[in-house]
């Protein structure tokens, strides 16, 4: 079986006798009514729900792999985050991503996923989205590999080394060398300068 079942319980599961929690009604009609862009994805990676929200959001995206809805620079972060979720090592996660709408701009929204499971058995990815950002994102330097980008954008927000080896689910070595090529690309000598020529050029948000 590789669908992933309604993010609502079934047919008499929904509300029925055998549900537990007792729910009336219907769950699945209330999600796809639901002002909150919501989605499920099967255990391949490929979108099979979203509902009207998420729709307006970025279309009609059923089909596709979920990697291939945010912008190219975070579809590997994508793919290892949602790999973790079906082997079970990571469960709810929050995460801020930057997909393209149906006009082709860029919009940086937050994300709540997590696994789907039947049974014993992790099925897909359900997430929300929690927060939808009205300012277009940065673009990307072109000289910086997606990986050294994410550590730029957590080293201006106040992350240390090791917080962003755990955010980024890194060795502490392996961010210290993508900190120093970031370094090397930016033609800066500290972190410190690092992000007052990232700032100059526009790459970071000001807030």
């Amino acid at each position: 079986m590789s669908g992933v079942p309604h993010p609502a319980a079934r047919g008499s599961e929904a509300g029925g006798a055998t549900d537990p929690s007792g729910i009336p009604g219907d769950l699945h009609r209330g999600l796809e009514e639901l002002n909150v862009p919501a989605y499920a994805v099967d255990r391949f990676g490929i979108v099979r729900w979203i509902n009207s929200a998420a729709k307006k959001l970025v279309g009609d995206i059923r089909g596709r792999q979920q990697s291939s809805l945010v912008v190219p620079e975070q579809a590997r972060a994508a793919k290892e985050s949602f790999l973790r979720k079906m082997m079970g090592t990571e469960k709810s996660t929050e995460a801020t991503v930057v997909v393209v709408d149906p006009d082709g701009k860029r919009v940086e929204i937050e994300l709540s996923s997590t696994p789907l499971h039947e049974g014993h058995r992790i099925v897909g990815v359900f997430g929300v989205v929690r927060h939808l950002k009205a300012d277009a994102p940065p673009l990307p330097h072109p000289h910086l590999t997606p990986r050294q980008n994410e550590v730029l954008h957590l080293l201006a927000h106040g992350h240390s080394t090791a917080q962003i080896a755990a955010e980024l689910h890194l060795s502490v070595d392996t961010v210290r060398n993508h900190i120093r090529r970031m370094l090397r690309a930016l033609g800066a000598h500290s972190r410190i300068e690092a992000l007052a020529v990232a700032h100059r050029a526009g790459l970071l948000r000001h807030h």
